[in-house]
């Protein structure tokens, strides 16, 4: 979709810190951190959420859990929070579908 954030952010045209990519998903630091680790993990194809997403594609939708799960043992990160927020009343505020993978602290 030529005016989604996320879309634009895939396809290269606006810049982010790629933490890490798969087949179907990057994964990137949020611009607004909720907490001190806080990374986005996108499917490289639109999706409006994560219903939308479980709904037409499994496979992408595995793949982006996979990644998800890596990044937070790539940090290191002992307790973390998955999250997606699907419609604008549970704070979705980007209409791709998209997790959070967010800590406090890394594991020491």
């Amino acid at each position: 979709m030529s005016d989604c954030v996320f879309c634009k952010i895939v396809a290269g045209e606006i810049p982010s810190k790629l933490v890490a990519e798969s087949e179907h998903a990057i994964a990137f630091n949020d611009i607004k951190p909720a907490q001190p680790i806080h990374v986005l993990i996108v499917p490289k194809k639109h999706f409006n959420d994560v219903a939308d997403l479980a709904a037409r594609d499994e496979v992408v939708l595995l793949d982006v859990m996979r990644l998800g799960t890596q990044v937070a043992e790539d940090l290191s990160i002992g307790s973390f929070r998955f999250q997606f927020n699907t419609g604008e009343e549970a704070g979705q505020t980007v209409f791709h579908a998209h997790g959070h993978i967010t800590s406090k602290t890394p594991r020491a």
